[in-house]
């Protein structure tokens, strides 16, 4: 095995070239604990920590390693090292980090890098209780700024007693993203994911809790390396069955990221990442009398206009206000303090 296998580049190795006489190794975050990473180099897996040098110069959370990463490693006895740099990061995405700032009730505004160097994400949702068209909305503009391309996988459609239906009320609001239907139980179902599962390139799932993502994992992998837990009846809702951030190397080289369910999705990112989710309402927008019109109550709007003519639905528009509000602040917020 070497690091191609992990998904090392040339982008990684240009980056690499002034560490190669210093007998540090690359290596990268394959899983991330408490208090400790797992990494893998050439010579094996290490169990690392990061050094005082990167807790000094970190600027934000955003400068610490997280899986996917590409980091700087010294070895040291007994299978452990020290990571003294990261790597820059061909892609990554991020959340505002939930909850609010301890004292003073107000909203927090703190990047949280969730993965780095992701290739593809596989945003899940299941066809069952908890399916939500403005939750797959959000996730898709949380990518639409990552760097990464997109997959919607729709599982568990054998819960489900028109899936096809579903299907296409996603295609409409996915633009060009892909969606795909599978019932993750039967592993025979996911063969169909083989063309996103390329050698060295890495997937990331992502999805609520109780969605599938681990049961897509195990039938992937072939074997029952993640636990699975029963959804909830009553509510649909699943519980925390993944609990930590992990690496999953396939027979055929590709690289798999499991995530856990995330209750809290806040943005992070700029207006511009609605483009990708909102392509509908961005090209209606084109046709507004005024280049700045905020698609509320201005004359000749065409994007209002849509909706009264049943063209566009309104909960679309509402929640491209909703998300489009959350970036404004965040921009707001960010620019105040740059």
């Amino acid at each position: 095995m070497n690091l191609r296998d992990w998904g090392w580049s040339d982008f990684f190795a240009e980056q690499f070239t002034v560490w190669e006489k210093s007998g540090y190794l690359p290596a990268r975050v394959i899983r991330g604990e408490k208090n400790y990473f797992r990494v893998w180099t050439e010579e094996g897996e290490l169990v690392v920590r990061f050094s005082g040098k990167i807790r000094h110069k970190a600027a934000s959370r955003q400068d610490f390693p997280v899986v996917g990463d590409w980091v700087v490693v010294e070895t040291q006895a007994d299978q452990r090292g020290l990571i003294h740099t990261l790597l820059q990061r061909k892609s990554s995405f991020s959340r505002n980090l939930p909850g609010r700032r301890k004292g003073k009730g107000r909203e927090r505004h703190e990047q949280q890098v969730i993965a780095a160097n992701v290739d593809l994400v596989m945003i899940v949702s299941g066809l069952d209780q908890d399916f939500n068209l403005r939750r797959i909305e959000r996730y898709l503009t949380l990518v639409g700024g990552c760097g990464a391309e997109a997959l919607i996988l729709l599982n568990k459609s054998d819960l489900c007693d028109d899936p096809l239906a579903l299907q296409r009320q996603v295609e409409e609001i996915a633009g060009q993203t892909p969606v795909q239907l599978c019932t993750a139980r039967d592993a025979s179902q996911l063969e169909s994911l083989a063309p996103y599962l390329q050698p060295g390139k890495t997937i990331a799932l992502l999805g609520s809790s109780g969605v599938g993502k681990s049961t897509i994992i195990n039938g992937l992998l072939g074997e029952d390396r993640q636990k699975v837990a029963e959804v909830s009846l009553s509510d649909g809702k699943g519980r925390h069955t993944t609990t930590h951030r992990e690496l999953f190397l396939l027979d055929n080289g590709a690289i798999l990221m499991d995530n856990p369910g995330m209750r809290e999705l806040h943005l992070w990112g700029e207006p511009e990442d609605l483009l990708e989710s909102f392509t509908d309402i961005e090209k209606l927008a084109q046709h507004c009398k005024f280049n700045d019109c905020r698609h509320q109550s201005e004359p000749g709007c065409a994007v209002t206009a849509a909706v009264e003519a049943g063209i566009l639905k309104s909960e679309r528009l509402a929640s491209y206000h909703k998300l489009a509000d959350e970036l404004g602040k965040l921009g707001r917020h960010n620019s105040n303090h740059s």
